[in-house]
C-alpha cells in the first residue's frame, strides 16, 4: 500500500470505522463507504487501493495514537498506582467518544491478512507490555519482591477486560464522566492486584500447605 495525501483521510477513516462497527467489515463495500463519506468511489480510491487498506489504517493509526498518548501520560510519573491511574484514564478518555472504534479494534482485526495482522499484533503487544509493567509495579509496591509473572499477566488481561468492554455499556449521561469511569476501573484493578498477585515462592508454599492439609491428595 502506498501512503496517500493525508487531507481528508481522517474523515474517511472515521466514517469507515463507524460503518464497520455498525455493519461489520464484510457487510460494507467500497461503494457503500464512498456513499457514507459523500465521495465517489473513484475519489475514495485516491486514498486507498481497497477496503482492506481502510481496516488496516484504522487499526494501525489507532494503536499508534494510543501508544503515543500512553507514553506521554506516563512521562515523569514514578509512583506505581499513579502510573496505573494515568494509563487507565488515558485509555478511557481515548475511547469515551469513540466506542465505535473499540468495537472495530476488537472484532474486525481478524479480517486482515496474516502479514498485516502481525503488524497490528506487534503494536498491541507493545501497548499490553506498558500495562503489564505497570501492574507488576503496583504488585511490587504493595508487598515488595518480585511478583509471579503469570499472576501479573492474568491481572493485566483482567484490566483490559474492564477497559475494552466499556464500549458495550458505558453511557456518560448515566455512568458519569470518563474520569469517574477511570477511577472505578482503577480501584477494582488495584484491589485485584493486591488480592491476586502472589510471589512464586509463596505460591509453592501454599500448594505445599494444602497438600499437607489434605494428606498429599490432589
Amino acid at each position: 500500500m502506498t501512503e496517500r495525501p493525508s487531507s481528508g483521510k481522517t474523515e474517511i477513516l472515521v466514517a469507515a470505522a463507524r460503518a464497520f462497527a455498525e455493519h461489520g467489515y464484510h457487510g460494507m463495500s467500497m461503494r457503500d463507504l464512498a456513499k457514507l463519506t459523500k465521495r465517489s468511489p473513484a475519489t475514495l480510491y485516491n486514498y486507498v487501493d481497497c477496503k482492506e487498506d481502510l481496516l488496516y489504517l484504522i487499526q494501525r493509526d489507532a494503536f499508534d495514537e494510543m501508544l503515543v498518548a500512553a507514553k506521554a501520560a506516563l512521562e515523569g510519573v514514578t509512583d506505581a498506582e499513579a502510573r496505573l491511574h494515568e494509563f487507565v484514564l488515558c485509555h478511557v478518555r481515548f475511547f469515551a467518544d469513540r466506542q465505535y472504534l473499540m468495537r472495530v479494534l476488537i472484532h474486525e482485526a481478524a479480517a486482515l491478512p496474516p502479514t498485516r495482522r502481525a503488524e497490528i499484533r506487534e503494536r498491541k503487544e507493545q501497548y499490553f507490555q506498558i500495562a503489564e509493567d505497570i501492574v507488576a509495579q503496583v504488585a511490587n509496591s504493595r508487598d515488595g519482591g518480585e511478583p509471579n509473572p503469570l499472576d501479573v499477566e492474568r491481572n493485566t488481561y483482567c484490566l483490559f477486560g474492564m477497559l475494552n468492554w466499556t464500549y458495550g455499556w458505558y453511557e456518560p449521561e448515566r455512568h458519569g464522566k470518563p474520569e469517574d469511569l477511570a477511577a472505578t476501573i482503577e480501584r477494582v484493578a488495584v484491589a485485584g492486584v493486591a488480592a491476586g498477585v502472589s510471589r512464586p515462592r509463596r505460591d509453592r508454599e501454599r500448594r505445599s500447605d494444602r497438600a499437607e492439609a489434605h494428606g498429599g491428595a490432589r
